[in-house]
């Protein structure tokens, strides 16, 4: 599957472009249905949903795997779902796996919660210097994991030392590009070994389906697959078929969410009220050099630091009315989320204080609007607060 021709929008739209016969849809149609008939003595593979073969749920596999270059994808029911077998796949019983401290709340807790439970030992890495990675190698390491861009302060990551410190050590690189979407970064182009997304974000795009993606090696995927049956992680053949709907317009949203978030960003850094912006496409951020010679796009995500705490930032969430208060990211509407309550809510006020999420932190989810918009509804909100 690698080395599909075309451009974003082309494969998003076609995957493998193949001539249709006469009188075939032109969208997939839905197969909402739990079996399909066999022969009696047939020795082809059973087709039944929850083995991850139904018609709506291979054309995306095919797709996605064509967005991101890899040998293979699968599609499954939740991002979580997707985070927690892509690990399995790789991962037994007495491995030690190196993770990221800058991840999304959710998986921090599978990884600090669950997996001990199942025998796998799990150490945290601030992963801006490669030697700290080297440092925290043992006999037992199987992988590193890691999220780039990081939710919610927007950090990126340089994969290229972290692959390389892999290739040396025998180690599979996981990582999390959901926040990049296949169109402003392919992790596996840089050296990654299997590649996670929450399909419920940018791919689909609408907020309205839950879904999470894996994509690599055919081995890897392979086995995400057999977990996939037995932990029953299969996804519905319709919140398929929305998926497939939303990657036809991957490409364009995602140029419009990279169009609204830095005009966003840059009016937010010139507001007397926001006290720290945390978005790679400006100058002052601290990986703004890796994100513009990594990413083809700094993406729709901006993280705020309000002056004035949890108090002002309560005020600024009362007073908007375009953007809208709720988790998740990623749609086509802009929303606004506070990880204290929602994404790191688990954690202390000390330890997000520590990976740089005080009190006070909003992070803003660039929707397609038009941008002017956007920036008056949050003018009005911030001019609240004087």
């Amino acid at each position: 599957m690698a080395n599909v021709p075309g451009g974003p929008s082309t494969r998003a739209i076609h995957g493998l472009p193949h001539a249709k016969a006469d009188r075939d849809p032109v969208v997939t149609p839905i197969y909402q249905s739990s079996t399909f008939a066999a022969g009696i003595a047939a020795t082809d593979e059973v087709l039944y949903t929850r083995y991850g073969n139904n018609p709506n749920q291979t054309v995306l596999a095919t797709k996605l795997a064509a967005l991101e270059q890899a040998d293979r994808a699968i599609f499954l029911a939740s991002g979580m779902g997707a985070t927690a077998l892509a690990h399995l796949a790789v991962l037994r019983p007495g491995d030690h796996l190196l993770a990221s401290e800058w991840i999304y709340g959710g998986t921090h807790k599978l990884l600090t919660e669950e997996f001990g439970k199942l025998g796998i030992d799990v150490t945290f890495v601030t992963p801006d210097n490669p030697r700290n990675w080297r440092h925290e190698v043992r006999k037992n390491t199987r992988g590193i994991f890691v999220e780039t861009p990081t939710n919610p302060i927007m950090r990126v990551l340089d994969l290229e030392p972290i692959a390389d410190l892999c290739q040396q050590q025998g180690l599979v690189l996981l990582v999390d590009s959901t926040f990049a979407s296949p169109v402003n970064f392919r992790a596996l182009e840089h050296g990654a070994d299997v590649v996670i997304h929450s399909a419920t974000k940018y791919l689909n795009g609408h907020s309205d389906v839950i879904g999470g993606v894996v994509a690599g090696s055919e081995e890897i995927v392979e086995e995400v697959r057999r977990l996939m049956q037995v932990w029953g992680q299969a996804p519905d053949p319709h919140a398929a078929w929305l998926v497939e709907r939303g990657l036809k317009t991957l490409a364009i949203r995602v140029a419009r969410h990279n169009e609204n978030g830095l005009a966003f960003a840059t009016w937010a850094a010139e507001q007397g009220a926001v006290d720290v912006v945390h978005y790679p496409g400006l100058p002052e951020h601290p990986d703004h050099a890796v994100a513009s010679e990594q990413l083809e796009g700094f993406g729709g995500m901006v993280g705020l630091v309000l002056k004035g705490g949890p108090a002002a930032a309560e005020t600024v969430l009362r007073k908007l009315r375009l953007a809208t208060h709720a988790p998740s990211l990623g749609g086509v509407e802009t929303l606004v989320s506070e990880p204290r309550f929602t994404s790191h809510a688990h954690m202390s006020v000390e330890e997000r204080d520590a990976v740089g999420i005080p009190d006070g932190f909003i992070r803003v989810s660039l929707g397609i609007e038009d941008v002017e918009d956007i920036i008056a509804d949050f003018a009005a909100a911030l001019h609240a607060l004087s």
